[in-house]
């Protein structure tokens, strides 16, 4: 289902009940009626043609419109990403763990050590993604809206151009690999070797939600790497380029 603007968000939600997260990324929550995505949007303030490209992209994995994502603001694009990092954090994360944390309470006694190692496991993964995310807010993130700022200012400085040579976005652009791959190893370390236990659909409700988290993720890289960076590499280059001595 492609979503346009008069189409009805409940339908969309019918459609694909995981676009939820990304509503509320937008500041939407249930109960809007039914109303179209252009009411919405025009009720939550929210940039329609942004909007609409985001979930089209999330939806259809053969739908990425680059070159379009590409013409919205980095301020934008940075928001959302931030808004995603406060669904991983503060809910997501804290709800698989409390799901693992009572699927080692009800683990029979031979196989605690078992299901301790996973929940080590996720521990360790947990830490991964929460440095790469402090990373992205405290350095990252600062230093695309500065220089953004001051290449549409046309404020470029002297300051300005040593910091772009310092802290090119491209030692930023391949930091996901390690966090993804530690998600793959995590699901496949329940899928190979989880002992059983009487209740196995806790074990299956896990792995469900690893796979959500995966799959948001992968969405969440993907506008990163391929329009989040080359826009920001597009300004850089200008301003070196422009201030050539």
């Amino acid at each position: 289902m492609n979503i346009k603007a008069g189409t009805k968000l409940s339908d969309a939600i019918h459609n694909n009940y995981l676009l939820l997260p990304i509503l509320n990324r937008f500041g939407i929550q249930l109960g809007f009626g039914d109303i179209t995505v252009e009411q919405i949007c025009e009720k939550q303030e929210v940039n329609l043609k942004f909007f609409l490209e985001i979930v089209n992209s999330f939806l259809d994995k053969n739908y990425f419109p680059e070159a379009e994502l590409q013409n919205f603001p980095l301020k934008l694009i940075v928001d959302y990403i931030k808004r995603s990092h406060v669904f991983y954090l503060d809910f997501k994360m804290p709800q698989i763990e409390q799901m693992i944390n009572n699927l080692y309470e009800l683990a029979p006694s031979e196989n605690k050590k078992s299901f301790q190692l996973i929940r080590n496991f996720f521990a360790e993964y947990k830490k991964d993604l929460f440095n790469h995310i402090e990373k992205e807010e405290k350095e990252v993130h600062p230093y695309i809206l500065k220089i953004d700022q001051a290449y549409y200012s046309n404020t470029i400085t002297g300051d300005i151009v040593e910091l772009v040579n310092k802290e090119s976005i491209s030692k930023y652009a391949d930091d996901h690999d390690n966090v993804e791959d530690k998600l793959y190893d995590l699901k496949n370390l329940i899928i190979k070797y989880l002992p059983p236990i009487p209740d196995y659909t806790l074990s299956n409700a896990i792995l469900f939600e690893l796979f959500r988290l995966e799959r948001d993720l992968n969405d969440h890289s993907r506008i990163e790497e391929k329009v989040l960076v080359p826009k920001m590499q597009a300004i850089e280059k200008q301003i070196l380029e422009s201030n050539e001595y």
